[in-house]
């Protein structure tokens, strides 16, 4: 199951959202070691939690979190500018069709389709809102991964085994991520606009 959310709904989506910041802690924090604030209830949140980012995350059959993302227009604050600048030569991307999407987490239960169903989910989320691109910092090793999983960015830069990568969104790439899981485009597609139906969406210019 997808679920779309902002931070000021977050409300209305409080017991996936506390699983959510968990699971990033024990992604973040306890399995990669990554130096991540985790507050007293376990959760991992940084200073791009605040800024009212779009929330994707996949359910397993039982409801509970199994993996999600973050997105965040590149008109303000990012952390490919402010944190890993050096990434791109200094110079950051601000665009109103480029997002950024960081805090790809899977939950340790995940099955093995879930990164693939997240990937899709990031793809309806661009189709449906106008976005062209997405920018993201990952793992150098991820590209592997996202190759695999049928979509890879094309890596900006790398340094200490951190890459950005920019990944573009396409039709045909909808489609075959929707044939690879599964899933049909247009029930997904009515269901992000349901999610988000009493919230405008920033579409891209």
């Amino acid at each position: 199951m997808f679920h779309f959310f902002y931070r000021s709904q977050m409300d209305s989506h409080a017991k996936l959202a506390a699983e959510m910041f968990r699971d990033r802690a024990t992604q973040f924090r306890d399995r990669m070691g990554w130096d991540v604030t985790v507050d007293t209830m376990g959760w991992e949140t940084d200073q791009y939690d605040v800024l009212n980012p779009l929330y994707v995350v996949v359910t397993d059959k039982d409801g509970h979190h199994a993996g999600s993302m973050r997105f965040l227009p590149t008109t303000g604050r990012t952390m490919l500018a402010e944190i890993f600048p050096h990434l791109v030569g200094g110079v950051p991307i601000r665009s109103s069709a480029v997002w950024e999407c960081t805090r790809f987490c899977l939950s340790p239960n995940a099955s093995g389709s879930v990164a693939q169903m997240l990937l899709l989910a990031a793809s309806e989320v661009g189709l449906a809102i106008g976005v062209r691109q997405s920018i993201g910092v990952f793992d150098r090793p991820m590209m592997r991964v996202y190759r695999r999983l049928g979509w890879s960015p094309e890596l900006l830069g790398h340094a200490d085994g951190i890459a950005a990568g920019l990944w573009t969104f396409s039709e045909e790439v909808h489609e075959k991520l929707c044939a690879d899981t599964g899933i049909e485009a247009r029930a997904l597609r009515a269901l992000f606009e349901e999610a988000l139906v009493d919230l405008p969406l920033p579409v891209a210019a």
